[in-house]
């Protein structure tokens, strides 16, 4: 378990965070939603250590102390900013986790 601060400063027992992601640099990329996302959380956890590492086949997988808490092949687009975040509140309070099942649209170009 990780020691981080919140945003009040107050020490806390943190979360690992892992998400793996596929990297494409069209707009629809994965890289711009997975640093979307990360902006987020560290904004909220400072000190969460987030470790990221290259899927395939369009995944999108998030795991929080090696639970998998969101997957795109699963769900179809990716996870809210606002579920993320209350899934490592969850796990910060040491309540069960459970799989985020909202999703944004996945982006289209016309």
């Amino acid at each position: 378990m990780l020691r981080t601060e919140n945003r009040s400063g107050v020490e806390e027992e943190g979360e690992r965070l892992t998400a793996e992601k596929l990297v494409r640099s069209e707009p629809c990329g994965f890289e711009a939603t997975y640093l979307e996302l990360a902006s987020a959380v560290k904004e909220q956890y400072p000190g969460i250590e987030i470790e990221s590492r290259l899927g395939g086949t369009g995944a999108f997988e998030i795991e929080i102390n090696g639970q998998l808490v969101f997957s795109k092949l699963e769900n179809g687009g990716f996870p809210y900013e606002k579920d993320l975040i209350e899934a490592i509140r969850r796990a910060s309070n040491g309540e069960p986790l459970e799989k985020i099942t909202n999703s944004r649209p996945p982006c289209v170009i016309l």
